[in-house]
């Protein structure tokens, strides 16, 4: 007998496999951060709890019994501090306020969130551009994490993950669906705007990830040139 359970699930493997394999991988990531996330508050839950239940202990053992009121005290305190933490915080959303606020070295995790949130309303040229983007952004991803926000390219990182590409997908989606496919005064419909416009975006990513890559290995030539120098000459003396 097919159960409700089994179409969902059914209706879900289907779904999955109409995926590109880029919108695989991004879902696939976006599982794992869920996931972590809630080993994290796991984790910080049972930290607490072993803490009340220690401290009730140590209370009992060096200073006196706690007794019935002490034993309830310590008890809702438990439920309390162990629910409150699988409770919040809340795993964060992502959507055009919360990119601006987000950290650098988080920003490309976070667009990853937001970009698998607008497949759906979008063409299928521009949802499989969407995947493309995400798997920029898992190569980008580590380059930012000893980035200075303040350098140039930084900023521009942060700009167009969190300001322009959400100000183009946006503004396609205040196109009333019957004017999408038509012709404009910019002679393109809104569709094709939208691909070109996200296909520059492509682009100018690739282009500050080579750019990062590039000052990075700029900063190993020198890094190499200098030990060079250095233990060559140390060896020379030393010889």
């Amino acid at each position: 007998m097919v159960t409700d359970v089994d179409r969902a699930i059914e209706r879900a493997g289907s779904l999955l496999g109409r995926l590109s394999p880029q919108a695989q991988r991004m879902a696939f990531r976006a599982r794992q951060r869920r996931r972590a996330f809630f080993l994290q508050k796991l984790g910080r839950a049972a930290l607490a709890a072993g803490a009340i239940i220690v401290g009730g202990g140590a209370f009992g053992l060096f200073i006196g019994p706690l007794g019935g009121t002490g034993v309830m005290l310590a008890g809702g305190a438990l439920i309390l501090a162990t629910a409150g933490l699988l409770i919040w915080p809340h795993y964060p959303e992502a959507n055009e306020e919360t990119l601006v606020q987000t950290d650098l070295k988080l920003l490309p995790a976070q667009t990853e969130v937001w970009l698998a949130q607008q497949r759906r309303a979008l063409p299928a040229p521009a949802a499989n551009l969407l995947d493309g983007i995400g798997v920029r952004l898992e190569t980008l991803s580590p380059q930012l994490q000893t980035l200075d926000p303040r350098e140039p390219v930084a900023v521009e990182v942060r700009k167009i993950l969190s300001e322009h590409l959400p100000e183009l997908v946006n503004g396609y989606k205040r196109v009333p669906e019957p004017l999408r496919r038509e012709v404009q005064s910019s002679g393109m419909t809104p569709d094709q705007q939208l691909v070109d416009g996200l296909k520059l975006i492509d682009e100018e990513i690739a282009t500050m990830t080579r750019n990062i890559a590039a000052g990075d290995l700029d900063k190993l030539a020198t890094q190499e040139k200098f030990l060079q120098l250095k233990y060559r000459d140390t060896d020379g003396v030393t010889g």
